[in-house]
């Protein structure tokens, strides 16, 4: 069964837990050799990578300034399109 995504409800809770700009941790799990797919989310921010013990995926954390919950969201929809990846 496919877990599905209540966006209104996401972008709720962002509103009344978070008061914006907000700097915002994005975290990610992407196969090996799909970084460059997460970097192109959000060009102008440092990534940090982290190698999972067999090699095979890699952990990626971005802090991004973010002016509204609709921005944060936009960037989890973007990473919905690679392949593999698990936003988290």
């Amino acid at each position: 069964m496919k877990d599905t995504f209540d966006k209104q409800a996401f972008k709720d809770k962002l509103e009344a837990q978070t008061t914006f700009p907000v700097l915002y941790m994005f975290k990610f799990i992407v196969p090996s050799g799909k970084e460059s797919e997460i970097a192109a989310l959000l060009p102008n921010n440092k990534m940090l990578l982290k190698q999972s013990s067999k090699g095979t995926y890699v952990s990626a954390t971005i802090h991004a300034m973010m002016p509204n919950s609709e921005a944060i969201l936009q960037v989890y929809e973007k990473a919905a399109t690679i392949e593999g990846v698990i936003s988290l």
